[in-house]
């Protein structure tokens, strides 16, 4: 399997609906794949089709949709655990909607990257690969994101783990940590970080734009390259890594 001959592998994408999951299953679907795509909400349909791909509408944290997924896949490649939620958890928030939503990030993260994880193992090839979404802040931080930015380190935790478990069985296990992309999700937080500051969401995009070693605000197809990389042969002695893909803002 080498970077231009992923055609014909069978690809799982998680969060694939839109954003930076969409930008990856476009990926590999111009790659030749046989993709296989699944979200939380009906868009995947539409989005599956669009790509000649088969769309799972599932939820990550129910063990139910994750065992009906699993048992679609005659058996898997690669898989891509990009499902996540990304919201403001602020600490002096003492509501019980914040509790709830803290709680929902890190089971959607953390939970639920296990759960499916867990659930497509034994359908994964020797030489498959699993690539995960971290973030740049499971390299830093970020405050008013506790929930997310912890749940992006354990991530990381995770791969480091996974590449341990199953390097015997040939299969390889890494992250991409990207940075600041042109999303639903990216511009939800940069207001509520806008909200909270009292800086123009213009002005903030600025300051984080400038912090980067390249300029430039990147959008999904522009991260989605690496996810190919890891997918084929040319990765295959990588394993335990997180790549960064943020334009240099954290240089590691």
């Amino acid at each position: 399997m080498t970077l231009d001959g992923l055609s014909g592998r069978t690809v799982l994408v998680t969060g694939a609906s839109r954003g930076i999951g969409l930008g990856i299953a476009r990926a590999f679907a111009a790659a030749g794949a046989d993709l296989h795509m699944l979200a939380e909400d009906d868009a995947i349909h539409e989005a599956a089709e669009r790509l000649g791909a088969r769309g799972h509408h599932a939820d990550i944290t129910s063990s139910g949709d994750v065992a009906r997924v699993a048992d679609a896949l005659p058996h898997l490649d690669v898989l891509v655990n990009n499902a996540g939620l990304e919201r403001v958890t602020p600490l002096d928030d003492p509501g019980p909607e914040n509790e709830a939503v803290f709680r929902r990030v890190v089971e959607i993260n953390v939970v639920g990257t296990f759960l499916i994880t867990r659930a497509v193992l034994p359908r994964l090839t020797h030489g498959g690969r699993i690539i995960n979404t971290a973030s740049i802040w499971s390299r830093g931080a970020e405050s008013l994101f506790g929930a997310y930015v912890a749940s992006k380190h354990a991530v990381i935790g995770l791969t480091k783990t996974w590449a341990k478990e199953l390097g015997p069985r040939g299969i390889t296990v890494n992250a991409v940590c990207p940075g600041w992309v042109r999303t639903e999700a990216s511009l939800r937080s940069l207001h509520a970080m806008a909200a909270r500051t009292g800086i123009a969401p213009e002005a903030l995009l600025e300051d984080i734009v400038a912090a980067q070693i390249l300029p430039g605000f990147m959008d999904p197809e522009d991260v989605a390259g690496t996810y190919l990389f890891l997918a084929s042969d040319l990765a295959g002695n990588i394993t335990g890594q997180s790549l960064g893909v943020d334009r240099g803002e954290y240089p590691w």
